[in-house]
């Protein structure tokens, strides 16, 4: 009778969070959701299970959800087992002709193909495709000095709007194309703001290995304006891998995006939990 009774609960606590969560499937009914995957969840097959299933369910409910991708260690693993030497400047990779070209079989072919399997193994509808595709990420370069690593600088997201008519999951693989017709190389985070913009998202999700944006005393702090974000760079506070993301952020915000939310990636359901529910999850970032 006690075993009966601990499932009724559980099952009354999950209708309970099903209802509560109504007004988050209303606020984000048709809404488009940018998310950039990337970090230790994408190496952890559970990791991307889990991921996979929150992709799918929240397309079931109405969103139009975007995934962007990164891939940097399976680059670095794949660079070492074909002896291609790099040359870095300032702690930079150059991408020269060779490395690029491992870069796009990479993002393009193992990374890319892996998510949208992965999605599909979860009922969903997910296509592959990169910034060259249907002109979708139009790249000038970024240094000279870095080789072939580009800066969007024109996104036409026409492709993407159409497969969200058609009930598709675009997964996109940031890679860009040069006026010259050249393979850019773009960050990640770069690529799903610039993105993000150009559909003027409801939500860009930046999902890291790292809880979310800290303030001084090294607390999470969850709600921040564009101004805040500035004031703890200037004073030192956002550093590091951290200053990257956050300038992501507020370019995407400027470009039109309504929010931003940096997130770590390894909690489970994070996506899920910061669309759907009240307690939210991460550092979301709005213009004020």
């Amino acid at each position: 009778m006690k075993k009966q009774t601990a499932m009724n609960r559980d099952w009354i606590a999950t209708a309970r969070t099903l209802s509560e969560a109504l007004p988050f499937l209303q606020r984000y009914d048709d809404a488009v959701v940018v998310i950039k995957f990337g970090g230790h969840a994408m190496g952890d097959d559970t990791a991307m299970e889990s991921f996979a299933r929150d992709i799918v369910l929240m397309q079931q409910v109405g969103v139009n959800p975007v995934i962007v991708h990164g891939g940097g260690p399976m680059i670095n693993e794949m660079l070492d087992k074909l002896d291609i030497k790099s040359e870095f400047v300032k702690g930079k990779r150059v991408t020269d002709a060779a490395t690029v070209r491992v870069v796009e079989m990479v993002l393009s072919g193992l990374v890319n193909k892996r998510i949208v399997q992965a999605i599909n193994a979860q009922g969903g509808n997910a296509v592959g495709l990169s910034g060259k595709d249907a002109n979708l990420m139009i790249c000038t370069q970024t240094n000279p000095d870095l080789g072939f690593v580009g800066t969007p600088s024109k996104v036409n997201p026409k492709v993407l709007r159409q497969l969200f008519e058609a009930e598709m999951i675009p997964v996109v693989a940031p890679l860009g194309m040069g006026e010259a017709g050249e393979t850019f190389n773009v960050n990640g985070d770069t690529a799903a703001g610039a993105i993000a913009a150009a559909l003027k998202a409801d939500r860009l999700l930046l999902l890291t290995d790292v809880s979310g944006v800290k303030d001084d005393k090294g607390e999470v702090v969850t709600e921040l304006t564009v101004d805040h974000i500035r004031r703890l760079t200037e004073s030192g506070v956002i550093a590091g891998g951290m200053i990257p993301k956050t300038e992501t952020a507020l370019d995407a915000i400027a470009g039109g995006v309504r929010a931003v939310v940096i997130l770590d990636g390894r909690a489970p359901n994070a996506c899920l939990l910061e669309l759907f529910t009240e307690h939210g999850a991460g550092s979301i970032i709005r213009a004020g």
